[in-house]
C-alpha cells in the first residue's frame, strides 16, 4: 500500500524495469534525510525544553534525564510491552525490556561516549547505578517463579511511583538549599518557577518526544528497505536494524544533550530509562495482562543474568575518574557487537554457539576485567 513497498515488487514489464531503481533510490533517500532530520532536530528540542524545564522546576537536569527525558523516550517499550501483554505476547513483553536496557547502556552510552567524553555525577555513581543494580536483580528474582503475576505488577509499579516521587523532591530540596546558601552569600538568583514557564518546557519536550519517533520510523523503514533489496534476512534485520531502531530515540537525545554540554541529562536519561523499562513499563503489563507475563526459562538463566553484569560494569567505569571516555565506549559498543552476535547464532538452527560462548567467557570476559583493574587503579593514582 506504501510507496516503500510497493517498490520491492518484481517487474512485470520490460519497460516499468527502469522506473523502480529511480523511484527506489528516491524514496530511501527522502527517507533517510527526513528521518536523521527528525531525529537532530526532536533532540535538539528534547534537550532544549528538558534543560529549560529543570530550571523552571527547581531541579538539576539530572533528574530530569532520571525521569521525564527517560520515560519519555522509553514510552515505545511501554507501548510494545502493554500491548504484548495484552495479546498474551509475553516474549515480546519480556524480551522488548531486557534488550532495550542492554541496548541503553551498551549502545547508546556506548555512541554517545563516542562522540563526547560524559562525565558522570557522584550522585550517579553512587545512587543512581546502584538502584540500576537493586532493581535489575529483583526484577530477574520475580523472575524465577516463571511469572509476572499482577502482585509482581503492583509492587514494581509502585517503585516507580515512589523513585520519581522521591527524586524530584529530593532534588528540589536540594536546590532550594543551594539557592538559600546563594542568597546569604550576596549572590542574585533568579528563581524562574513559574506554572506559564513549566508548560512551555513541557510543550518542547513532547514536540521532540514526538520528532524522535516518526524520525525513527523514517529510518528503519528505509533500512530495512535497503536491506530487502540486498537481500538480507528478516532475523538479521530484526536483530540489527530493528533493535537498534528501537534505541535511536535515547541515541539521538544522549549524543545531543552530550554535544550540548548538557551531559548529567545525557547519562540520566540512560539509567532512568532502564529503571522505567523495568518498574513502569514490566508493572503495567503485568497488571493489565489477562494471566500475568510468564517468562521463558532462557531469559531467567541467560538474558537477564546478561543484564544484570552489563549494570555492574557500569559501576567502575562510571567511578574511575567519574567519565565515560572514548576507551569506555569503544568498549560498549564492542560488547553490543558481541551481544548481537551471540544472538545471531542462538537463533540460526544450524549455528553452535558453544564455541563462541567460551571465547567470551574465557577470553572477553577477562579482558574485560582487566581493562576495568586497569583503569580503576590509573583513576585512584591521579586522585
Amino acid at each position: 500500500d506504501s510507496p516503500g513497498s510497493a517498490i520491492l515488487l518484481p517487474c512485470r514489464d520490460r519497460r516499468d524495469c527502469g522506473r523502480h531503481p529511480r523511484d527506489f533510490s528516491v524514496w530511501i533517500l527522502i527517507f533517510l534525510l527526513a528521518g536523521f532530520a527528525l531525529l537532530l532536530f526532536g533532540g535538539e528540542l528534547l534537550v532544549r525544553g528538558a534543560s529549560h524545564l529543570a530550571v523552571a522546576a527547581g531541579v538539576s537536569p539530572l533528574v530530569v534525564g532520571l525521569t521525564v527525558v527517560a520515560y519519555g523516550t522509553s514510552l515505545p517499550e511501554l507501548a510494545v510491552s502493554v500491548q504484548s501483554s495484552w495479546a498474551d505476547k509475553a516474549d515480546i513483553a519480556v524480551g522488548n525490556v531486557v534488550g532495550s536496557n542492554i541496548a541503553n547502556i551498551l549502545l547508546v552510552l556506548g555512541i554517545a561516549s563516542l562522540v563526547t567524553p560524559l562525565p558522570v555525577s557522584r550522585e550517579m555513581v553512587w545512587r543512581g547505578v546502584p538502584l540500576m543494580i537493586a532493581v535489575s536483580v529483583l526484577f530477574w528474582l520475580m523472575a524465577f517463579d516463571g511469572n509476572f503475576g499482577r502482585a509482581d505488577g503492583l509492587i514494581l509499579f509502585i517503585g516507580s511511583v515512589a523513585y520519581t516521587v522521591f527524586t524530584v523532591r529530593h532534588s528540589r530540596a536540594h536546590t532550594r538549599r543551594k539557592r538559600e546558601e546563594a542568597a546569604a552569600m550576596g549572590v542574585d538568583v533568579d528563581a524562574v518557577e513559574t506554572a506559564r514557564s513549566i508548560v512551555v518546557e513541557l510543550a518542547m519536550v513532547a514536540a521532540g518526544l514526538v520528532l524522535l519517533v516518526i524520525g525513527a520510523n523514517l529510518l528503519v523503514r528505509a533500512a530495512v528497505e535497503i536491506a530487502q533489496s540486498f537481500g538480507v534476512s528478516e532475523l538479521v534485520i530484526g536483530l540489527t536494524i530493528i533493535a537498534v531502531g528501537t534505541s535511536l530515540p535515547e541515541i539521538a537525545t544522549t549524543v545531543v544533550a552530550g554535544a550540548r554540554d548538557h551531559r548529567d541529562l545525557a547519562v540520566g536519561n540512560a539509567i532512568g530509562s532502564n529503571l522505567f523499562n523495568i518498574l513502569m513499563v514490566i508493572g503495567l503489563s503485568a497488571l493489565i495482562a489477562p494471566h500475568g507475563i510468564p517468562v521463558a526459562m532462557q531469559a531467567v538463566a541467560i538474558d537477564m543474568p546478561i543484564m544484570i553484569g552489563i549494570a555492574l560494569v557500569c559501576l567502575p567505569i562510571f567511578w574511575s575518574g567519574y567519565c565515560i571516555d572514548r576507551g569506555d565506549g569503544a568498549l560498549l559498543l564492542g560488547l553490543y557487537v558481541l551481544y548481537t552476535i551471540y544472538l545471531y547464532l542462538s537463533s540460526v538452527a544450524a549455528a553452535q554457539p558453544a564455541m563462541f560462548v567460551q571465547v567470551c567467557w574465557f577470553v572477553i570476559a577477562p579482558a574485560v576485567a582487566m581493562w576495568l583493574v586497569v583503569k580503576i587503579v590509573r583513576a585512584r593514582k591521579r586522585t
